[in-house]
């Protein structure tokens, strides 16, 4: 596919997604039902959970595509995995903004060191990390290898953020959706859940494809700078 194609499909993904957001944001306000115990800030799940499960799909694709590069020294590799630790960076910044809105009404504090929330702010720095190496380093090659190996390791951190609610003693509730005997939630809840779910994912594959054609056609540029210097 040409970049002009990729641009395409990633602006055609990014808007179905962000109208199936619309919708969720809709339903969760005038549609779904509030929840008894914890009442209108619940709504925050909806756009809280899809966040989180796209930022941690952003980042296996970047360390995935990160130990491919590792492997095969391929530059289209690499430019997928800039894109997808970007996107992935504005998904849990969206998480670690709405988590403490939740936790203020919930818990009486907007953040504490619990276990989930510990991990996964620590997940959020690893990849801020990965851009910083990335730029750290004078040799952009050198500076790439070192950011695919950061990108490996932040990805190890995910499956601790999903346990640790089992694992540890926690505040943060336990999964609702992902239980060996199935969902717990309502059917409205559960509905309005797998629709933020489907417009987050759309949204992410949208933002990645447009970043990955941006980063292709720069890494372009700069082999045309440096020929035209040589």
């Amino acid at each position: 596919m040409t970049d002009k194609g990729i641009r395409r499909a990633g602006v055609g993904l990014a808007l179905v997604g962000v109208i199936l957001v619309i919708v969720v944001h809709w339903l969760s306000f005038f549609w779904v039902a509030t929840e008894v115990n914890q009442g209108v800030v619940q709504r925050i799940f909806y756009i809280h959970v899809p966040a989180a499960w796209v930022g941690f799909i952003a980042f296996g694709v970047a360390a995935l595509c990160s130990a491919m590069y590792l492997w095969l020294r391929d530059d289209r590799l690499d430019h997928a995995a800039v894109a997808a630790a970007e996107a992935g960076m504005v998904f849990m910044t969206v998480v670690l903004l709405t988590g403490p809105l939740w936790g203020k009404v919930a818990w009486g504090t907007y953040w504490t060191w619990d276990p989930r929330l510990t991990f996964t702010l620590l997940l959020w720095f690893i990849f801020l990390g990965y851009f910083m190496v990335r730029s750290s380093s004078e040799n952009p090659e050198r500076g790439k290898r070192f950011a695919a190996v950061v990108a490996i390791i932040g990805a190890l951190d995910i499956p601790l953020i999903h346990l640790s609610v089992v694992w540890f003693r926690s505040l943060h509730p336990t999964p609702v959706v992902a239980k060996p005997e199935g969902p717990t939630l309502p059917a409205g809840m559960l509905i309005t859940l797998m629709l933020g779910l489907l417009g987050f994912t759309l949204m992410f594959f949208g933002l990645f494809l447009l970043r990955y054609a941006l980063e292709s056609a720069r890494n372009r540029v700069v082999l045309r700078e440096r020929r035209s210097q040589s």
